[in-house]
């Protein structure tokens, strides 16, 4: 059991957030290499914790020794990561149209661009990912290369596991000399406190890992303040997978057990997980069910991270299954307790799941449902009955593939990202990777919430016009002191 932690009060966060402000006017004007410094003493501090941080979020979230290490070595590589583009600079997108005094008819003024920092950032930490999305995940890690202290609120569901991580960032501020209330750590099982965060004056935008529900609630509160602000929610997603026929002639057994364990894997917490396996009826679907079916019966269940979980998890299976028409297709046929997860997958008919908006909701857990299809034409309207995704994948050969091309292009106005012939669980740490989509996955698709990018996320285009060159930011002034990669009258360049 985790130790019980009282709500922060109203005048707690009130002072949390007038210091993160205070902060936010000093350290939006340090340099990127003094950033990228204390980013990097945080993952330093992180790792100075030692196996104790893992024993207590081991506790706290029921997740085994290896998995918390690798996420704990993912979560440091991340602020590694973040760090060395902070220190590097050519992220803050420097732009430079020089001034044509003899243009005519009007002349041309010297005008300069750049990114800056929005102000302080509320981040509400992860259930599913006690290191990845929670006090140094990735959106802290973002908003401080942004420029941005961060008030994070600990997950009920490990606090001392926060705790312990926020003391290594309170160390990381004063080793390298940060001002005090770059970082905040509140505590709020009640969801006053989370409203409280969003809407005091001095929040300048809200990071969110979680349900649905509770992101949406967010959004909505951020949009009711006298000046809205933006919600950066990933909400979760169905990750929809398309077995095209070939590829089930092919490779039923290969693709089966590959969904088995992906469906399945951390007992289906992972907002990546395949919900939706969506295929073409005849012999080589008939193969792939019967096998996935062999597997998640031989599937060990295990506590989910957290009793609230497992009981929404038990809720909204057993509503799937309570609708008309569902068929149940296997389940573990091992024992399990009141808090564990049930490997199952059920399945239904196309144009039942297109008729019935309740087989279209994210399961959280190791459940995923089989959608019939009679040909492709129903394939595709499966596609036009689907919501906004994290993650569409396609199964398929090359044969499958060049006939393929209107699904395809359908499916890619989907999701934030598009897999081939693999599964969606595992979201690496690069810059190309995009971990958002269309509504309803995240409130805003045109950012993503993993690797450098996620930094835009928290700032905002600032120009300068006619501006003595000595009173510029360096990324902008003449000679390009600090050498980044900069477009300048059209050109990019480091000249």
């Amino acid at each position: 059991m985790s130790i019980m932690y009282q709500d922060s009060t109203s005048t707690q966060i009130n002072e949390a957030m007038q210091r993160a402000y205070a902060a936010f006017l000093e350290y939006r004007r340090k340099s990127g290499q003094e950033k990228a410094t204390f980013i990097r003493t945080i993952a330093d501090e992180i790792e100075a914790l030692g196996e104790v941080v893992i024993e207590t979020a081991m506790r706290e979230t029921h997740l085994p020794a290896a998995r918390l290490l690798g996420e704990r070595g993912r979560t440091c590589n991340q602020l590694r990561n973040i760090a060395e583009v902070v220190a590097e600079g050519s992220w803050l997108e420097a732009t430079i149209d020089t001034a044509l005094p003899d243009r005519q008819p009007l002349p041309k003024p010297d005008i300069r661009n750049l990114l800056v920092p929005i102000g302080p950032v509320v981040v509400f930490g992860a259930s599913n990912f006690p290191f990845a999305y929670s006090t140094a995940g990735v959106d802290p890690a973002a908003a401080w290369g942004a420029g941005c202290p961060v008030v994070l609120k600990a997950h009920p569901a490990h606090p001392e596991t926060s705790e312990m991580v926020a003391g290594a960032i309170l160390k990381a501020v004063e080793k390298t000399g940060m001002p005090a209330g770059v970082f905040e750590h509140i505590h709020g099982a009640d969801f006053e406190v989370g409203k409280a965060l969003v809407m005091h004056p001095k929040t300048a935008a809200v990071g969110f890992t979680g349900s649905f529900g509770g992101g949406k609630a967010l959004f909505d509160l951020a949009n009711q303040r006298p000046v809205p602000i933006p919600v950066f929610a990933e909400m979760g997603s169905t990750n929809p997978v398309f077995l095209l026929p070939d590829a089930l002639d092919k490779e039923a057994e290969k693709y089966a057990k590959m969904y088995a364990s992906s469906i399945t894997g951390g007992m289906g917490q992972f907002c990546t997980k395949p919900g939706l396996l969506i295929g073409i009826e005849g012999a080589s679907l008939e193969t792939f069910s019967a096998i996935l079916a062999a597997e998640i019966r031989q599937i060990q269940p295990v506590a989910m991270l957290h009793p609230g979980i497992a009981k929404a998890f038990r809720t909204k299976r057993d509503d799937v299954l309570g609708q008309e028409n569902v068929t149940v297709e296997a389940e573990t046929v091992l024992s399990y307790g009141q808090d564990d997860g049930i490997p199952s997958v059920a399945s239904v008919t196309a144009a039942q799941f297109v008729q019935n908006p309740a087989l279209h909701q994210e399961v959280f857990g190791p459940f995923s449902l089989l959608i019939k299809c009679r040909d492709k034409a129903e394939m595709q309207e499966i596609v036009e009955h689907l919501e906004g995704q994290l993650t569409c994948t396609v199964i398929g050969t090359e044969a499958d593939l060049s006939e393929a091309a209107d699904l395809l292009s359908a499916i890619s106005l989907l999701c934030g990202r598009l897999l081939l012939n693999g599964v969606p669980t595992g979201v690496e740490v690069c810059a190309a990777m995009q971990h958002g989509g269309p509504f309803p996955a995240s409130t805003d698709g045109r950012f993503g919430s993993v690797g450098p990018h996620a930094i835009k996320r928290f700032v905002r285009p600032l120009a300068f016009q006619n501006f003595t060159n000595y009173l510029l930011p360096d990324e902008l002034k003449d000679g390009n002191p600090l050498g980044i990669w900069r477009m300048v009258n059209g050109q990019l360049g480091k000249a």
